[in-house]
C-alpha cells in the first residue's frame, strides 16, 4: 500500500485549486482511493475510487497539470538528505 497527494500546478477545472488539492491511497490490489480536500467555492469533498493509478492519471492528470507525489519516495530524499547533512558535522 502506498499514499501519496495530488500537487496541482494549474487548476484547469476551476474547481480543486491549486497546490496540494487531494490526497489518496494505492492498494496492493491496484485500486486507488482519492479524497478531494474541500476548497472554494463548493466546499465539497469527495472520495473516488478507481481500478488503476492509470485510470486516476488519465482523468485527473489533466496534461501532466497534476504532479502525483508519492509519500514514500520524499520520505526517502529526506532521510538521504538529512543523512548527508549530519555526515557533513
Amino acid at each position: 500500500m502506498r499514499t501519496f497527494k495530488f500537487n496541482r500546478k494549474e487548476d484547469v477545472s476551476g474547481i480543486s485549486g491549486i497546490g496540494f488539492v487531494a490526497e489518496g491511497v494505492q492498494f496492493s490490489s491496484g485500486k486507488v482511493a482519492i479524497s478531494f480536500f474541500p476548497v472554494e467555492p463548493t466546499y465539497v469533498a469527495s472520495v473516488i475510487i478507481f481500478n488503476s493509478m492509470d485510470e486516476v492519471e488519465k482523468i485527473h492528470g489533466h496534461d501532466d497539470k497534476t504532479d502525483i507525489w508519492w509519500d514514500d519516495e520524499h520520505i526517502e530524499k529526506k532521510l538521504k538528505k538529512k543523512k548527508t547533512t549530519e555526515g557533513d558535522k
